[in-house]
């Protein structure tokens, strides 16, 4: 018997979630068996801990969806026990138990050998958060970002992907502008290497100008909403903006103006379905150019018996940085 995080479900269909013991045979079907170390906590999982947000649609449920630890048993002739694996996306956590447990089961094809340079615990300290900042940082290079070019935009910059965002952007030479809503995080972005703060309040307004002075020669934009069809009527010529997330709002509320007149480019990035080899691609790249000494900065520890306030705190904007779950604490 092991501890998991579950997620129950009442007839009038209020959760809670609590820490149980559950047993190997709890586990759902899959090719790998995996001694969990160490998750994180992403916004989604706050959805999964708390309301279910549409994402889980079976209960009993475990949430979490990332985790690094050890293969303890393996079908499948890639992995084998004693290997090193992290594991984000695929839906795990939401349609599949995740990794709030000290033991996870899940497939092959879903887990990324552990990079050399990275141990459990600083890959869950950049999880989904920092390996979607990297896939979006790699987005923008991509596509013509260079250093020297002129400021990059980091909206939602306290939270978890605009923190590694903007940690990893510095780390490579850029000007990075970082924006928040809470201006006593102020410090902490400087910190990680911001060398310009913008108050959400600047951005935050829709505005009947469909384009501005160009500011920016690129964006990692968390928020969505009125603050990304603002930020693309101030992106410099031919510039791109990584879009990841929509804290602000999943309508977009802009013109077709900056991408004609300015060649401006919207760039989704999903962490979920990533590939394979992108997703090698993406952690060797964290491995080499995320600063660890600033990703230490950024994070706070917890155990299983500390997700269920952190879930709340996550949905109501509250957590700054990265969440490091001890599973085994």
């Amino acid at each position: 018997m092991f501890n998991a995080l579950v997620v129950t479900r009442d007839e009038e269909k209020k959760t809670a979630a609590s820490v149980q013991q559950i047993g190997l045979d709890d586990l759902p079907a899959g090719d790998v068996t995996v001694a969990v170390e160490y998750s994180t906590v992403n916004y989604k999982d706050g959805l999964c801990i708390g309301p279910g947000g549409g994402l889980v649609r079976n209960y009993p449920h475990v949430p979490g969806i990332d985790f690094a630890g050890t293969v303890e048993a393996s079908d499948d002739d890639r992995y084998k026990p004693g290997d090193k694996v992290v594991l984000t996306g695929w839906r795990v956590g939401e349609a599949h138990w995740g990794g709030y447990a000290q033991k996870a089961r899940v497939k092959a094809d879903w887990l990324v050998p552990l990079p050399e340079g990275l141990d459990a615990r600083q890959a869950m300290a950049v999880g989904t958060a920092g390996f979607t900042a990297m896939l979006a940082v790699m987005a923008l290079e991509d596509h013509g970002l260079k250093t020297g070019s002129g400021p990059v935009l980091v909206t939602g910059a306290a939270g978890g992907v605009g923190s590694v965002a903007t940690a990893i952007l510095a780390h490579l030479g850029h000007e990075v502008a970082g924006v928040t809503g809470r201006p006593e995080t102020a410090d902490y972005l400087t910190s990680l290497g911001a060398t310009q703060i913008v108050a959400r309040e600047e951005l935050n307004e829709t505005t009947k100008r469909p384009l501005e002075s160009e500011n920016w020669s690129g964006c990692v934009d968390a928020v969505g909403g009125a603050m990304l069809a603002r930020v693309l009527g101030q992106m410099k010529y031919g510039a791109s903006v990584a879009a990841v997330g929509l804290a602000g709002g999943a309508g977009l509320p802009a013109t077709v103006i900056p991408f004609l007149l300015r060649g401006v480019n919207l760039l989704g990035i999903d962490s979920v379905m990533q590939p394979y080899d992108n997703r090698v691609r993406a952690w060797q790249r964290i491995a080499r150019d995320l600063p660890m000494d600033k990703l230490e900065a950024m994070v706070q520890p917890a155990t299983l018996s500390d997700l269920p306030k952190l879930g709340a705190d996550i949905l109501a904007g509250q957590v700054k940085g990265r969440v490091v779950v001890d599973v085994n604490a």
